[in-house]
């Protein structure tokens, strides 16, 4: 979150639901919180976890996680050089969003195929 310091700060979100998704929404946030649940993930395990994504589009987004303090980034200082990604305690409070929807996708995912099939062949 950003820190603000002697200045009036005045929310630019419309609602509450803006400031989650804002946080939390795009194509690859989610998807990147998601992995991060189980545990720290290294870079290059992201990547591997999720092919579609281009490496610039990963480390942008890691990047925004880091700024809202979702996500710490803990460098080793070893050869070759280790970085490794994990949930901030500030992270943890978005598991159970992550968590339902996960299981909104799974209950859900078929029927979504099939109406976005059935709207195709109309």
């Amino acid at each position: 979150m950003k820190n603000i310091e002697n200045e009036e700060f005045q929310s630019t979100f419309a609602c509450s639901v803006a400031v989650t998704v804002d946080v939390i929404g795009g194509k690859w946030k989610g998807i990147i919180l998601y992995h991060l649940v189980s545990g720290p993930k290294r870079f290059n395990e992201l990547r591997r976890l999720m092919p579609e994504i281009t490496q610039r589009m990963l480390t942008l987004q890691l990047r925004e996680l880091e700024d809202d303090d979702i996500i710490h980034r803990e460098i080793y200082r070893q050869i070759p050089p280790k970085v490794e990604y994990s949930l901030t305690d500030f992270g943890e409070t978005l598991k159970p969003i992550i968590n339902i929807m996960r299981d909104w996708g799974e209950l859900y995912e078929n029927e979504v195929i099939t109406k976005r099939k059935s709207q195709k062949s109309e």
